[in-house]
């Protein structure tokens, strides 16, 4: 019960500053993700690596940190567009500093450093081009993207543990606890969430539109989610971090969101919506 208590008033906590970050400018979102992402790939570094390869892993942050603050500029002062590449100079430093270092013996250490750019980097700046839309900022499409996300992980969870009991697991190997029946939950959550915040007004999409980006954001949450569990099962780690009581690390908590909400912005570009 005690745990249940704490995981509550987290989860409270942790939804308010998502929506604080979210809603109120486009200086707490840039502040609020910068937080999220230096968090994320300290905890991937942490969980794959060790304390080997600092310099590397401290290169690849300020890489991925200068490169959203200059695409967050680009977007909200018009700064000049080839700016926006400067940060490949720091990327160019990482296998220089692998060929001075003294640890040789775990080159495959620098894989994991340029991992954790394209794994969690490179989805969360691009997060801007969401956020800014028509030259101004306005986070409700992100803000939809984590609703479609926490009702699919909602359904799941409530319904696997009403119904999954002895059922047909997904990927018994990397999750035991993730059933096919918890799978179709999910989908209906986030497929009811969809509907529900067109009739809200916050998607101005045709309701086909809603119903599929809802699948493809539910498929994208779900495999998001078991392939943060396969690294945490290949390296032997429950958690990536403690930083939320009761839930684990940041990576726990937005490894849907960096697969599910670029597949969700490609969908919606490509489809003329955005």
């Amino acid at each position: 019960m005690k745990n249940v208590t704490l995981r509550t008033i987290s989860g409270i906590g942790f939804i308010a500053v998502m929506l604080c970050g979210l809603l109120v400018n486009q200086y707490l979102f840039g502040v609020l993700v910068l937080a999220i992402m230096v968090g994320m790939m300290l905890e991937f570094y942490r969980m794959s690596m060790g304390s080997r390869h600092r310099t590397a892993r401290i290169m690849a942050i300020a890489a991925s940190v200068s490169e959203f603050v200059l695409l967050f500029s680009m977007f909200n002062w018009g700064i000049d567009v080839h700016f926006v590449a400067l940060p490949l100079m720091l990327l160019m430093a990482i296998p220089v500093s692998a060929v001075l270092s003294k640890d040789h013996l775990h080159m495959a250490d620098i894989a994991y450093v340029l991992a954790g750019i394209l794994y969690i980097a490179i989805p969360l700046t691009l997060s801007n081009i969401i956020a800014f839309r028509d030259g101004a900022f306005s986070a409700r499409l992100l803000l939809c993207f984590f609703i479609l996300i926490w009702c699919s992980d909602i359904g799941a969870y409530t319904v696997g543990i009403l119904f999954g009991k002895g059922k047909k697991k997904m990927a018994e190997h990397i999750s035991p606890n993730k059933t096919w029946v918890g799978f179709a939950g999910g989908m209906a959550f986030c497929m009811l969430a969809a509907i529900g915040i067109m009739f809200a007004g916050l998607f101005d999409f045709p309701w086909y539109h809603c119903l599929a980006l809802a699948v493809i954001m539910d498929i994208g949450g779900v495999f998001g989610d078991l392939f943060e569990s396969l690294w945490k099962r290949h390296f032997g780690v429950k958690d990536s971090g403690d930083i939320i009581p009761g839930h684990g690390g940041l990576l726990d908590r937005f490894d849907s969101t960096l697969v599910a909400m670029p597949l969700g912005a490609i969908y919606l570009s490509i489809t003329g919506l955005i």
